[in-house]
């Protein structure tokens, strides 16, 4: 069968009344609740005892160079920041909360430092480092490679004053324009959102790369897409935004021509562009049913989401660009940590 852009469009002006056969012919399975928590609860048990290992391992592969003898020792070893860090995701206590709590932590620990120390633990390049090893060996442990994979961006405040949900429509993709706008003495007003993308490992829900920005969504997705080329790509599935000839060509030259890729064509789609464009397309209209089944599932990814913020908040305690990232890395490393716990 030869496709037209013709047979393209018309499929998807169907589209709404063929997604809705598909769901009502699908229903949501319930969650039983008391199953859930008890899985969660043997997730969380295997991931903190598993947390220190693989620090450990994480660690033992970076080595410095001691170039600066001026400055105080540093109280704390890397091993020890890291666990500190990541701690305080867990608990989601401000830094000057988490310093206090380290009174508490010190009669089983050796842990006693101000809350500034905690704050440059999110600038540490050691630190950073260390949790990038950690990211790659629970992907290694988990045998991930050339996953079949979802993407999906979201947003996070910077700010209590302001909920993102409450204004992702108007910020969907566009310039964080707040971070550019001055004000009459001439300086800066500063970003309230940032913007997070993370791509998700169907098979085991483990973020094989993530990125943040603040800027827009498109700069996130980028800085996670090359983050999991190391790990490679078997399909993926994107939104609307996504399907267009730019990006399909830009996932085919990062992880080769063999990755599929799931897009909802826009209205105004056309078959004039490359082979996987046409083969995308083809598949879209031959077999609109299989494609979709496809396609949705990258609601896995809506659904991490929502898990992190209901876990670690909606809301980032950051200013610093690098700490905004480092708190994004600590976030995706604790889900995979839980979800690991699982596989």
């Amino acid at each position: 069968m030869k496709l037209k852009t013709k047979d393209v469009r018309e499929t998807v002006q169907l589209l709404d009344s063929i997604i809705k056969d598909y769901k009502e012919g699908r229903p949501e399975k319930k969650r039983d609740w008391r199953t859930y928590e008890q899985q969660l609860a043997n997730r969380i048990k295997t991931a903190v005892r598993e947390l220190e290992p693989l620090i450990k391992e994480a660690v033992s592969s970076i080595e410095f160079l001691k170039c600066e003898t001026r400055g105080r020792k540093p109280v704390l070893t890397l091993i020890q920041k890291v666990e500190l860090l990541l701690i305080k995701q867990l608990v989601e206590k401000s830094n000057r909360e988490m310093s206090n709590m380290l009174v508490i932590f010190s009669l089983l620990s050796d842990m006693d430092v101000s809350y500034k120390s905690v704050e440059r633990l999110y600038s540490d390049e050691g630190v950073r480092l260390a949790l990038m090893n950690l990211h790659t060996l629970i992907l290694a442990k988990n045998n991930v490679n050339d996953p079949d994979c979802s993407g999906d961006g979201t947003g996070y405040s910077l700010t209590i004053k302001q909920h993102y949900a409450s204004a992702a429509h108007k910020l969907k993709d566009k310039s964080n324009t707040e971070s550019t706008k001055k004000s009459k003495k001439g300086s800066k007003k500063k970003a309230r959102y940032i913007f997070s993308f993370r791509l998700m490992d169907l098979d085991t829900r483990l973020y094989i790369g993530y990125g943040v920005s603040l800027k827009s969504e498109q700069e996130a997705f980028y800085k996670a897409m090359e983050m999991a080329q190391s790990t490679g790509m078997g399909s993926i599935r994107l939104d609307r935004y996504y399907s267009c000839q730019s990006y399909v060509k830009y996932i085919e030259n990062l992880f080769g021509k063999d990755v599929k890729i799931y897009v909802v064509p826009k209205k105004n789609a056309t078959i004039k562009g490359t082979w996987k464009w046409k083969e995308i397309l083809m598949e879209f209209v031959n077999d609109t049913s299989g494609y979709l089944e496809e396609y949705f599932r990258r609601n896995q990814s809506e659904s991490g989401f929502s898990e992190d913020k209901r876990r670690f908040g909606w809301k980032i305690s950051q200013k610093r660009p690098e700490r905004i990232e480092t708190h994004n890395v600590c976030t995706s490393l604790w889900h995979n940590m839980l979800w690991s716990g699982r596989n």
